[in-house]
């Protein structure tokens, strides 16, 4: 059992004042307060281990803040990181704090957060790349818990998510080298079944590759499968290229893997993009002074933030059912040999 909170009126006894005079300490005012007695009220506030009620306390304030839950499964990763500052941004603007949860893709993790989060009486919870889409639907249906899905849902819980068409991307990153650098030879390196992957976003690269398929054929579809850790993209690119024949080009599922992929195709003996063209995903923008810059299919991030907190605070009511579509492009680097 939890000891009892230590109140005003606790700390007024134990000082021999009233909770006015309490009050006036911890605020600093409206009143003056003798040394004496200020003295004879922080030892009691000490003894007692008092702590102001915060949450009585935002009541009574002119400008209150409210609340929203965010999961993530990483915020370490470039990707989630950028999106988490700009989901805080614009909630910011909204009055609004949020609450961060790392899910590391666990279902049970990512349930216990949104619990929590919904105890503590959360506005909205925003899920990217969710894992228990089921279950935390669910727990946000009975909470009454505006919710909604960024960038993809593992569990298959019927809604929308806010986020770029990922088949579009692979297949806008595919034919990025097949038709200006004439790349007819070209590997999709990434995981996506359950065996593959324990923790990651298969999903995603699931759908990227759909849409590099489409692109080369089925017949011409060729691929380096990987756990989606930079670790084993480095291991598993490594030991392709020493048992096949080597491609001139690469599709990269996932921003994470993409150094290991660029260093073991260096190691092989390859030059990019000499040799080997590379095209990825969700460049990081601050990385810009890498030995050699990624040319990558970005999604508009700020777009998908303020997208995603719109439909978990605005009334059902302003605005449609089914999210905007989220635009991407693909941005020139040196990994394909547009830029010098």
């Amino acid at each position: 059992m939890t000891a009892k909170r230590a109140t005003l009126a606790d700390v007024a006894r134990r000082a021999g004042t009233s909770t006015a005079v309490v009050s006036y300490v911890l605020n600093d005012g409206p009143r003056p307060v003798s040394a004496t007695t200020r003295a004879r009220v922080v030892a009691a506030l000490n003894e007692l281990d008092y702590r102001p009620d915060r949450a009585a306390r935002a009541l009574r304030r002119s400008r209150r803040w409210r609340h929203i839950g965010l999961l993530v499964p990483d915020v370490r990763m470039p990707l989630f990181g950028t999106l988490v500052g700009q989901i805080e941004l614009a909630a910011r603007d909204r009055d609004h704090l949020t609450l961060i949860g790392n899910t590391g893709y666990d279902p049970e993790r990512e349930l216990e957060f949104a619990s929590a989060f919904s105890d503590s009486g959360i506005e909205g919870l925003i899920v990217v790349g969710g894992a228990n889409g089921r279950a935390t639907a669910e727990l946000c249906r009975q909470e009454r818990i505006p919710i909604v899905w960024v960038h993809n849902n593992r569990d298959g819980a019927d809604v929308d998510v806010v986020g770029a068409d990922h088949v579009h991307a692979g297949a806008l990153a595919t034919a990025h080298l097949t038709d200006p650098h004439g790349r007819d030879a070209i590997v999709f390196v990434g995981g996506f079944t359950a065996a593959e992957v324990a923790h990651g976003d298969r999903e995603t690269v699931a759908q990227r590759y759909a849409g590099y398929s489409s692109t080369v054929g089925d017949q011409h579809a060729q691929r380096i499968p990987t756990d989606l850790t930079p670790a084993g993209a480095y291991r598993a690119v490594r030991d392709y290229l020493s048992t096949h024949p080597a491609p001139n080009g690469m599709v990269v599922g996932t921003y994470a893997q993409t150094a290991a992929t660029l260093r073991a195709v260096a190691e092989a003996g390859l030059r990019i993009p000499h040799d080997i063209s590379v095209v990825g995903f969700d460049a990081n923008p601050a990385d810009t002074y890498a030995p050699i810059t990624l040319t990558a299919v970005q999604q508009p991030l700020e777009v998908i933030a303020r997208t995603a907190l719109s439909r978990v605070l605005d009334p059902a009511g302003t605005r449609t059912d089914a999210p905007p579509r989220i635009d991407i492009h693909l941005a020139a680097g040196e990994t394909c040999g547009c830029v010098r």
